[in-house]
């Protein structure tokens, strides 16, 4: 029987659009059918914490527009064409063509295409991201992918220099906060961070990547991959941190890991963290009566969200704040390979608690479970905009931090660190006070 997937929390591969789109001055160039950006780019901007346009806009992506000429002819000079006036008109320096289902299926050699422009003066590169082939998590991996096949090479590595990779631009709504918060932890321990999504970036951050000592990948599964593909061509070591750190547990666990894998003298280490968690008790001592007093709020949450904020979540609201966890639901359709990894960090919570995960993509049957659940008193619920009404049928406080969250302007806000916990704090409790009175 045909399964419906009711309530989706990520679009098709070709929503890699927004991968290259976070890099600057990078356009991709789509190989697809008309609407499938606009479409898919709706879902990930709009529809996702109010993200806009950057340095292009999804509205005029340059796209081959494939129609029914192409699927019976090919659509190999379409997309020729299309490259050619891309390179004409859009001042960019870096274009990525990226394949929809349409192309794909009608077999044009894309690669071949795609070659012809290797004195264009600009890069050009390609990734096969029909939609047929997964979520748009599996076209972040293929277009980072692309970039190491295509047009990374060997380079004299400096010492210190790490790359860091921790976050699906635009699908994680708060991406770009979440890199500058690592960021600047990274550096606080001494080390040099290189990232090349955002602001300042672009393919000058792209050419440095092959100079890192390690790479870093902050991540439960997305990524890992390009990790081990970096390094088999360049040789660069990797180091897996794979949960988001979120509170001073997390964090202060983040940063000896990353200190002793880099050979980053414990002191310096120590002396970061005590700052930090000084400064991070100073305000929850401040707000302790708020946080103790405060009945409206039960003691069992529950997420509803991709395993990038479930695990990072549920472990800082358990080690930090005592709460408990309740039925955990990732909703990222994550690979089964990776699913007995994730598995086992939702059981390496503080105290010996664990908490039960379920793999997941049916919205409806969550909600179902969720119905049936006695959180013994308002439940918590950590989700998607998908949760806001069930949250209000059931009489819980609700906050959306995965995609969908189009109930929310997110601009460079973070959850990450020290600093990121306290805005979780803020944006939980200001749910739960607002709807005591």
């Amino acid at each position: 029987m045909v399964k419906l997937i009711d309530q989706p929390r990520y679009v098709c591969a070709l929503g890699a659009m927004q991968t290259v789109n976070a890099i600057e001055r990078a356009v991709p160039v789509l190989h697809s059918g008309p609407g499938c950006g606009a479409k898919l780019s709706r879902a990930l901007t709009n529809s996702n914490d109010g993200q806009g346009s950057g340095y292009i806009s999804y509205h005029i992506y340059p796209s081959s527009n494939l129609s029914e000429r192409e699927v019976v002819f090919g659509g190999s000079e379409r997309l020729r064409e299309t490259i050619v006036n891309s390179l004409k008109v859009i001042d960019a320096d870096l274009f990525i063509v990226l394949t929809g289902c349409t192309s794909e299926i009608i077999g044009d050699d894309v690669g071949e295409v795609v070659r012809g422009f290797a004195a264009a003066g600009k890069p050009v590169l390609y990734a096969e991201t029909a939609g047929f082939k997964g979520s748009n998590l599996l076209g972040h991996e293929l277009v980072i992918n692309a970039i190491i096949d295509q047009y990374l090479q060997p380079a004299p590595v400096q010492e210190k220099l790490v790359n860091l990779w921790a976050t699906v631009p635009a699908h994680d709504p708060f991406w770009y906060g979440n890199l500058k918060q690592l960021e600047y932890l990274l550096s606080e321990i001494g080390l040099v961070p290189n990232t090349i999504f955002g602001p300042g970036r672009g393919v000058k951050a792209i050419d440095k990547v092959p100079q890192a000592s390690f790479n870093l990948l902050v991540s439960p599964w997305v990524g890992l991959g390009n990790m081990e593909k970096l390094e088999k061509k360049l040789g660069t070591p990797y180091l897996q941190y794979p949960v988001l750190p979120i509170g001073p547990s997390e964090t202060s666990l983040f940063l000896r890991t990353v200190g002793e894998y880099a050979g980053i003298d414990p002191a310096v280490v120590e002396e970061v963290i005590r700052r930090h968690e000084d400064e991070y008790y100073y305000y929850i001592e401040k707000a302790a009566d708020t946080f103790l007093e405060t009945r409206s709020i039960g003691r069992r949450f529950v997420t509803v969200a991709d395993s990038f904020y479930a695990l990072a979540v549920s472990r800082f609201l358990v080690n930090d704040m005592g709460l408990f966890p309740e039925k955990q639901f990732v909703m990222d359709g994550i690979p089964k390979k990776y699913e007995k990894r994730v598995r086992r960090l939702f059981t390496e919570y503080e105290q010996g608690i664990s908490a039960e995960v379920e793999f997941t993509s049916d919205g409806e049957g969550v909600h179902e479970q969720i119905r049936a659940t006695n959180y013994f008193g308002r439940p918590l619920i950590i989700g998607t905009i998908w949760e806001k009404v069930l949250a209000k049928e059931l009489n819980g406080h609700y906050l959306g931090v995965s995609m969908p969250a189009g109930q929310r302007l997110i601009l460079d806000r973070s959850y990450a660190g020290y600093q990121g916990a306290l805005r979780l704090l803020e944006d939980i409790y200001s749910v739960v006070l607002e709807t005591a009175i």
